[in-house]
């Protein structure tokens, strides 16, 4: 058994360059969260723990696929199951900053990612049918869609939003419409047909680059314009 990375193993690569990514980005919004102001600072704290938490699980992903050559499944969705309700978190730090939100649209956000999570995690491991469970995490995934387009979360920001926090939903809700359509798609690729571990794990690998980091640089541009906006 060896841990040296091969260097025809693109997966294993893609491993490594998002480990590091993951850690320049948690410095990055971390150093940044000075320039912010107000409730801002912790929209950057919590996106610096979403990048934070995924290079510690990284690290131990891009261990388990050099070791081993398989899937480091447990370890993502145990990440995931961190991040993903941070992100969620963000949307409503981003509408309580500028309106009274009541607890229940946050807890709907939540369950709503958490069922689509765990549907996820149950169908990769053979718990329950893989496709029913698909079905079941993309009916949740949908629902997220629909709050925050036109439910609740979305009318909030229209009606009582700033510049700044209207920039920020509106990318926010395109990453998480575009952005994690990736997961669904590494799913299917992933377990459809004959099934392939190296499709599965570089998109889901590349999706989580594009999500976590970009989740994070658009709520980093937000904080620092309307910061810079009040101090002007």
């Amino acid at each position: 058994m060896t841990t040296q990375l091969d260097p025809t193993d693109l997966v294993g690569m893609s491993f490594w360059i998002i480990s590091a990514a993951m850690v320049a980005a948690t410095f990055f919004f971390w150093v940044e969260r000075d320039r912010a102001v107000g409730k801002w600072k912790t929209s950057l704290s919590v996106a610096a723990m979403v990048t934070g938490i995924a290079a510690i699980h990284y690290f131990y992903m891009r261990g388990v696929w050099a070791e081993t050559g398989a899937s480091p499944l447990v370890y993502r969705y145990v990440d995931w199951l961190l991040t993903v309700p941070l992100q969620i978190i963000e949307f409503y730090l981003i509408l309580a900053a500028i309106a009274v939100v009541g607890a229940a649209l946050f807890w709907r956000l939540m369950i709503a990612s958490v069922v689509m999570l765990v549907a996820g995690y149950l169908g990769e491991i053979d718990a329950v049918n893989v496709w029913g469970a698909f079905i079941v995490g993309m009916a949740a995934w949908i629902y997220i869609i629909y709050e925050i387009f036109v439910g609740e979360a979305s009318k909030i920001s229209a009606e009582n939003g700033t510049a700044a926090s209207k920039t920020a939903f509106n990318a926010l809700r395109i990453i998480v419409t575009v952005g994690w359509a990736i997961y669904p798609l590494g799913y299917v690729l992933g377990y459809g047909g004959a099934g392939s571990p190296d499709a599965l794990n570089i998109i889901y690998n590349l999706a989580d680059f594009v999500n976590k980091i970009a989740f994070g640089v658009v709520i980093w541009a937000a904080a620092t314009s309307s910061s810079a906006t009040e101090t002007a």
